[in-house]
C-alpha cells in the first residue's frame, strides 16, 4: 500500500510540480518543506506572490517585467536611445545589464521562434520591435538571442525583417557556448560577446 499525505500537501505539490525545472521529486520536498515553515513564514510566502502578481506587470516599451510602466531601463536618461539589444527573456537582459558593458535599451522578444512548439513570430514581440523603430531614433539592432537552433533562427528571421529598415544589425559575438543561456553566463563572457558583435 502506497504512503498518501494530506489531500491539500498533494495539491500543493501538485502545483509546485507544474513549474519549469521541478519534477515530483522535487515538488513532494517543497511542499514538506513549505509544511514545516512557520505559519509567519508561510503566509509571508504567500502574500509575496500574491504581491509579485498584483503589482508586476510589463514595460510596454521594452516588454520588461516592471513595477512601473515605461520600466526603469526605459526612462533612465544615462541610456543610448539608438542601440536596442534585442533578447529572448527578461532573465537574459538582466544578465547582460549585469555585464555592464551594455548601456543602450532592451527590447524582450518573450521567446524564440520554434515552429515544433507551435512558437511563430506573431507569439513573439516583434511587431512592437518595428514601432519602435518608427521614430528613426534607433541606428542599431543587437541580436542576442541564445546561441542554438532556435535563437539562431531567431536571429536570421529578426535580421531578414530589419535590414530593409536601414538600421544596422549585429549579432552577439560567439563568446558563449552553444546550447547554453545567456542567463548563466558570467560577466567576462557576456561583455566579450557584446564587444566582439557582427554584422549579421
Amino acid at each position: 500500500m502506497m504512503f498518501k499525505s494530506a489531500a491539500s500537501v498533494e495539491r500543493l505539490a501538485n502545483r509546485l510540480a507544474r513549474l519549469p525545472g521541478i519534477g515530483r521529486k522535487s515538488a513532494n520536498r517543497l511542499a514538506f518543506h513549505i509544511l514545516k515553515l512557520s505559519k509567519d513564514e508561510a503566509f509571508e510566502l504567500a502574500d509575496t506572490i500574491r504581491e509579485v502578481k498584483e503589482k508586476v506587470g510589463f514595460c510596454s516599451q521594452c516588454n520588461n517585467i516592471s513595477e512601473t510602466d515605461p520600466c526603469q531601463i526605459c526612462t533612465d536618461p544615462k541610456r543610448q536611445r539608438n542601440v536596442i539589444c534585442v533578447v529572448e527573456e527578461t532573465a537574459d537582459a538582466a544578465a547582460i545589464d549585469k555585464a555592464e558593458s551594455f548601456k543602450g535599451l532592451f527590447h524582450i522578444l518573450g521567446g524564440r521562434l520554434s515552429p515544433l512548439d507551435g512558437i511563430g513570430p506573431d507569439d513573439l514581440k516583434i511587431r512592437e520591435l518595428l514601432d519602435r523603430l518608427s521614430s528613426g531614433e534607433v541606428t542599431e539592432i543587437i541580436i542576442a538571442t541564445n546561441p542554438n537552433v532556435e535563437g539562431d533562427a531567431t536571429a536570421l528571421y529578426l535580421s531578414r525583417l530589419l535590414k530593409p529598415i536601414g538600421v544596422r544589425v549585429s549579432r552577439i559575438a560567439r563568446g558563449l557556448p552553444v546550447g547554453s543561456d545567456l542567463e548563466y553566463a558570467d560577466s567576462v563572457t557576456l561583455t566579450r560577446a557584446i564587444e566582439g558583435r557582427q554584422d549579421i
